[in-house]
């Protein structure tokens, strides 16, 4: 029997011409990618999404995720979803809808896994906080260089580009800036390749999954007792609400160049949305006051570090102060503010 020898960069051609051949003719290739920004040889076994992904996967922001609020702050139950594990199941529910329309895995895996990485300390509650702050300093300080308001999207493009200079292929920067949608309906825009069609994967799964982990953290909270009748249609438990979505994107989208959902489901799914925020994202801060607290630490720290000579080396001005803020945990920022109010004493 004779044994085929591979040269190392033959690995990475052999797969590249396995994507060429076996991919959807909608589906982004590695070996077309648009490049990076800075030129770079290539890997001799990684395609350029897969150094993406793992490029993403050992940064320092990614790691922070772990310890980022998605939508309970500092949850004393060990099972509630961090920023982490919110990504971590995006890229699931992701990958399985990609792998099913023949799309390219490791960039939605890339896309998916990098998404949040500018999101602030306190989840959604520090980003609004911080937002608010950054306009109120304009206030007074119209002419000051910087940013005008903040957008945890538009951050975790700066951090990969220029905070931790990834240099990321093209593909990958447009699916992480293109990504989310607040509280805005989805659409059939949504499913649309603005860039690519797994970046277009990546934002409806965005959805998918922090609905459905979200209203499962509100019903162990307790902050909600049961689902609405109105969405058991969609299953009976966790699993099968997704399951359920996802199938239905998978038969709407399969051999089409977007990513489509029925009309029904996307009325569903937007009704659901609404009821998130009516039920649980508006109604948590009234209930556990320490939202409203997070709000004002993060206004803190913003108008303390944007201050001239009160950030660490490497940060400056109004856009440093956004980016050491940012990129805090929410642990990293409370030890902060106490050693800005409490006498060492008393921490």
């Amino acid at each position: 029997m004779v044994r085929l020898t591979l040269v190392p960069h033959q690995v990475r051609e052999l797969t590249e011409a396995r994507e060429l051949e076996s991919l959807s003719p909608y589906a982004a290739k590695a070996a077309q990618s648009e490049g990076r920004v800075i030129e770079e040889s290539q890997d001799p076994v990684r395609t350029c999404f897969q150094r993406d992904r793992d490029r993403v996967l050992h940064s320092k922001p990614f790691r922070r995720l772990k310890h980022k609020t998605q939508v309970f702050i500092d949850p004393f139950g060990d099972h509630y979803r961090t920023r982490l594990t919110h990504s971590l199941e995006v890229a699931q529910v992701a990958r399985t809808i990609g792998r099913a329309l023949r799309l390219n895995e490791d960039l939605i895996e890339a896309i998916a896994l990098g998404h949040d990485v500018g999101h602030t300390p306190f989840g959604h509650a520090g980003e609004s906080a911080l937002d608010l702050a950054i306009v109120e300093y304009r206030e007074t300080h119209p002419n000051s260089p910087g940013p005008v308001n903040f957008s945890h999207s538009d951050q975790s493009l700066r951090i990969v580009d220029i905070l931790e200079k990834l240099n990321l292929s093209q593909e990958t920067r447009l699916g992480i800036g293109g990504h989310s949608k607040g509280r805005n309906d989805l659409t059939a825009h949504d499913g649309q390749p603005t860039s690519t069609l797994e970046a277009a994967v990546v934002r409806i799964s965005d959805r998918v999954a922090y609905m459905n982990h979200d209203l499962d953290d509100a019903l162990r909270s307790g902050i909600i007792s049961s689902v609405p009748k109105d969405f058991e249609e969609l299953g009976a438990d966790h699993s099968s609400r997704i399951g359920r979505m996802v199938l239905d994107i998978i038969e709407h989208s399969l051999d089409k160049p977007a990513i489509l959902i029925s009309p029904h489901l996307l009325q569903c799914m937007n009704e659901m949305k609404e009821w998130l925020f009516e039920n649980v994202y508006l109604q948590y801060p009234v209930l556990y006051p320490d939202i409203g607290k997070a709000k004002q630490l993060v206004r803190a720290l913003f108008f303390h570090f944007a201050e001239p000579g009160r950030l660490p080396d490497g940060y400056d001005g109004i856009q440093g102060a956004v980016d050491y803020l940012a990129g805090m945990t929410d642990r990293f920022a409370m030890d902060a503010f106490a050693q800005l109010t409490m006498p060492s004493a008393w921490r």
